[in-house]
């Protein structure tokens, strides 16, 4: 019975000629979308990937020089972001505000390091 209407609606002419029951997503099915995303992306200084993590997705953004010594950053996506209907549109929103975090993380020094500016006389 799965995907067909219920009896009591099946000849009701309200309803829209093709009926589309929501088919929940799998954790392939939304690591095939974030990588379809990715993969309209291209960074000179970071590369991109991304993995299946339980129910979600998590991006993996890496620095390209390996020699720089620089964490990896890690952006875990939820179902609930993943699953919904405008997660194409939003998905650059949550991309540039990790690009945002991943970059600002990156500082060596700080105006609120104060110990290491008394240290080198700054």
């Amino acid at each position: 019975m799965r995907g067909q209407l219920p009896a009591h609606l099946a000849g009701s002419a309200n309803l829209p000629s093709i009926y589309n029951p929501l088919v929940p997503e799998t954790a392939t099915t939304r690591l095939d979308r974030v990588l379809a995303q990715l993969c309209l992306y291209e960074h000179p200084l970071l590369n991109f990937s991304a993995r299946a993590k339980g129910e979600g997705v998590e991006i993996i953004i890496q620095f390209k020089d390996a020699s720089v010594p620089v964490h990896t950053y890690h952006l875990d996506l939820h179902p609930r972001d993943l699953d919904h209907p405008q997660f194409e549109w939003s998905f650059q929103r949550l991309l540039y505000d990790a690009l945002h975090d991943y970059f600002v993380e990156m500082f060596i020094r700080t105006p609120q390091d104060r110990a290491d500016r008394r240290q080198k006389g700054l």
